[in-house]
C-alpha cells in the first residue's frame, strides 16, 4: 500500500457495527489502544472487513484542534 497520508496506523479489527448506510469500525492499534472510524457499509463490504482481520487506519486532516478543561 502506497499513499500520501503520513499517519498510517496498522491494527486489528476488533468490532464492526453495521448499519444500512454506515459501519463503525474499531481497530486496536496497540494493546488497549483503539481508534474508531465510520465508513460506508458498502466500503466495509468492499474491503471485506471482519473481526480479527488486519487493517490500517489512515488519518489525513488539514488541522488538529486542541482543548483543555477550564
Amino acid at each position: 500500500m502506497k499513499i500520501s497520508a503520513r499517519n498510517v496506523l496498522s491494527g486489528t479489527v476488533i468490532s464492526l457495527t453495521r448499519g444500512p448506510v454506515s459501519t463503525e469500525v474499531v481497530l486496536e492499534i496497540a494493546p488497549g489502544v483503539q481508534i474508531a472510524s465510520s465508513i460506508t457499509t458498502n466500503s466495509a463490504d468492499s474491503l471485506n472487513l471482519k473481526e480479527g482481520a488486519k487493517a490500517y487506519g489512515v488519518i489525513k486532516a488539514s488541522s488538529v484542534m486542541i482543548g483543555v478543561d477550564e
